[in-house]
C-alpha cells in the first residue's frame, strides 16, 4: 500500500525508484484484495504487484529504506548491517517514533485508516523523504 502511495505522491518527479519488499514474505503473494480496494478509490492500480522477501541485492539499490514497524527495522539492521545508515521507521519521516500496524486480517477500515496515516506521512514528512534519500 506504501508502495503504490509513494509512487503516485512522486509520479510527477523524475529518478524515483520505488519498491516494496517484506521482511517476513512469501513470494509472489498478491496485494491484499483491501489494499487493492482503498489503492483504487485513490486512482492506483496495483494488480500485478507480486510479494517478494527483501534481500541485500535489492536493499543496496536504494538510499533511503522505510519500514513500518520496529522489528521490520531491527531485522533488516541485523541481516543487512552494511545499510543500517538507510533504514528508517515511516513515522521517523515526520520526527516522531511509532509502529503502523500491518491492517492484515483487519476491516476495509483498517486498510483506510493505515492509507490515511501513509498519505499523511508522505504529505508531512515529504521534505525529510526527500533529503534522505539524497533528492
Amino acid at each position: 500500500m506504501a508502495m503504490g502511495l509513494f509512487r503516485k505522491k512522486v509520479s510527477d518527479l523524475a529518478g524515483w525508484q520505488i519498491e516494496s519488499a517484506g521482511t517476513w514474505t512469501v513470494l509472489g503473494q498478491p496485494a491484499a484484495s483491501y489494499t487493492q480496494q482503498v489503492l483504487q478509490q485513490r486512482g492506483i492500480d496495483i494488480h500485478d504487484h507480486r510479494s517478494r522477501p527483501v534481500n541485500r541485492e535489492l536493499l543496496a539499490q536504494f538510499s533511503l529504506i522505510l519500514t513500518m514497524e520496529s522489528g521490520h527495522r531491527e531485522a533488516l539492521m541485523v541481516e543487512f548491517p552494511e545499510f543500517s545508515d538507510r533504514v528508517f521507521l515511516l513515522s521517523e519521516m515526520i520526527g516522531e517514533i511509532y509502529n503502523i500496524p500491518d491492517p492484515i486480517g483487519g476491516s476495509i477500515e483498517d486498510f483506510e485508516e493505515t492509507a490515511g496515516e501513509f498519505e499523511r506521512i508522505f504529505d508531512q514528512g515529504f521534505e525529510n523523504i526527500l533529503q534522505y534519500a539524497g533528492k
